[in-house]
């Protein structure tokens, strides 16, 4: 199974491209959707946060504040490795069931979206990994216009991340998102060529074609043994 890693950061067009990706067919396990069912009302995720952050953090229909729980987490470094620490392990376990349903649906190349992919150090786990870049004054602009927030809650957001030259350093594929949606989409054309290619033999091997081809001949050889010695 070829699970490739896309990663970026907040205001990159991350999630356009991914969209993309999806378009094309390929299946697509979100990390934030999975994030955001962690902290669905009585879940467990949602239990340790609001143990962790207080009552105040709830709306009137007991659902997690996210806006508010942001302010606090953007402006507080401390505050936001708490948030991470707690929902880490509900957000790993989602991660790792959406790839599980996917591999035995029988899909072999998959797009593992995490915007903290080196973060989270779940890197390891993809290959290629796609880096979504733009240049810094664009992804503030971007960011100031889509959630009409001021320059410095802008830059508090931007650096809480892994800045995007690191990760484009950390790369084996830049999509480059400065430009029009145009160039973009010419871009993800491409990439979504090279990505859906054959397997490689360990790819392969991982995949669930691969588990069932290689069961069946152990079977087989197991099976011809038998009857060899039965005679």
């Amino acid at each position: 199974m070829r699970i490739v890693g896309l990663t970026g950061g907040i205001a990159s067009g991350k999630s356009t491209v991914s969209r993309e990706f999806h378009s094309y067919g390929i299946p697509v396990v979100d990390a934030d959707k999975v994030a955001h069912a962690a902290l669905r009302k009585d879940t467990g995720g949602w239990k340790k946060v609001v143990a962790t952050f207080g009552q105040d953090i709830l709306q009137e229909n007991r659902e997690v504040d996210r806006a508010r729980l942001g302010q606090i987490v953007f402006a507080d470094p401390a505050k936001r490795q708490l948030l991470n620490k707690a929902l880490a392990p509900y957000i790993g376990f989602g991660i790792y069931w959406e790839i599980a349903k996917l591999w035995l649906k029988g899909s072999e190349t998959i797009v593992l979206d995490v915007p903290l992919l080196f973060e989270a150090k779940m890197d390891w786990l993809t290959k290629p990994i796609i880096v979504v870049w733009v240049e810094p004054e664009t992804q503030l602009q971007r960011l100031m216009a889509r959630d009409g927030t001021s320059e410095e809650q802008a830059l508090n957001r931007i650096n809480s991340q892994m800045p995007l030259d690191l990760k484009r350093g950390k790369a084996d594929i830049v999509i480059d998102n400065s430009g029009s949606l145009e160039a973009t989409k010419d871009q993800i054309h491409d990439i979504s060529l090279k990505i859906t290619g054959p397997l490689t033999w360990k790819e392969y091997m991982r995949s669930r074609r691969g588990v069932l081809t290689i069961t069946g001949a152990i079977a087989f050889m197991i099976l011809v043994w038998t009857r060899r010695f039965s005679l």
